[in-house]
């Protein structure tokens, strides 16, 4: 089980100060001590697939202004799942988008958008991006890796959620309103129905956390036997709740991420985590 408490992240790839609590500095600074070069970049840890998307920088595309990583955005567009699937149309004014993460559907180039009118992450057409010619030439291409590696488990994405856990915290003492459990599991969206976020490395880390695609209830996941440096083919990180002060600083159990693929229906593979209580046990993975 992995207790890290200095940088972590939520699933939309924001970063937070490390702790300011005894310890919490001397933690965070192993970890860095402990990064490596692995298969999905060249900063990782815990696992050769487990990587910040770029190696310096934040997650996000960065604009032109270094406080505000939001571009502005056209209405009116369709918001797609990893599918391909219109989840809605929509009707921010301004996203964030996640570093190397483009799409073709519909004969338009697609970016991923960290969040959407849909209440989701979902692919938005760069031609909606305020700026487009600028976004594109900083955009890059990265896809999570997993050639080689052996197959476990298939399961699907579930149509329902603990709402136990939903509202536990992924980061330590954290402020925020969102950075919960919940954000890793199969919510009901704008459009009404369930849909969960594939993400580049799990958070807990100082990785960042990034989703990279965003799938419906009954996707199939098939679990690949990634290497970590614990051993089994998963990474537990611990979950906050309220201690006695209000601060999200009591441990309350802990959230398990598994590593695999999905083949959307464009049949474009597309790797990365997933939190285990978003997934049931399924067959048929392809």
């Amino acid at each position: 089980m992995i207790c890290a408490v200095g940088l972590v992240s939520s699933a939309c790839g924001g970063e937070l100060p490390v702790d300011e609590s005894p310890g919490a500095g001397e933690a965070l600074s192993s970890q860095k001590q402990a990064a490596y070069s692995g298969v999905n970049g060249t900063y990782c840890l815990e696992s050769p697939y487990n990587c910040k998307l770029q190696a310096s920088g934040g997650n996000r595309v960065p604009t032109n202004d270094p406080a505000d990583d939001n571009w502005g955005l056209a209405t009116g567009v369709p918001i797609r799942d990893g599918n391909g699937t219109v989840m809605g149309t929509n009707t921010r004014t301004s996203s964030a988008f996640n570093y190397g993460q483009t799409r073709t559907f519909a004969g338009q180039l697609h970016a991923f958008a960290v969040s959407t009118s849909n209440s989701s992450a979902g692919w938005l057409p760069t031609s909606a991006i305020l700026g487009r010619t600028s976004f594109e030439q900083k955009v890059g291409q990265l896809s999570a890796l997993g050639a080689g590696l052996a197959k476990l488990g298939c399961y699907s994405v579930r149509n329902s959620h603990d709402t136990t856990l939903e509202l536990k915290k992924v980061v330590y003492d954290s402020t925020a309103t969102h950075e919960r459990a919940g954000d890793y599991l199969p919510l009901v969206r704008a459009n009404g129905l369930r849909s969960a976020n594939l993400t580049f490395n799990v958070p807990g880390f100082a990785l960042g956390g990034p989703a990279v695609d965003h799938f419906p209830a009954g996707t199939k996941f098939q679990r690949l036997d990634v290497p970590t440096d614990n051993g089994p083919p998963s990474i537990d990180i611990p979950l906050w709740v309220q201690d006695s002060s209000g601060r999200y600083r009591q441990q309350s159990g802990t959230m398990k991420f598994i590593y695999g693929y999905v083949i959307a229906a464009t049949s474009t593979k597309r790797n990365g985590w997933m939190a285990y209580d978003a997934l049931q046990v399924s067959s048929g993975c392809p």
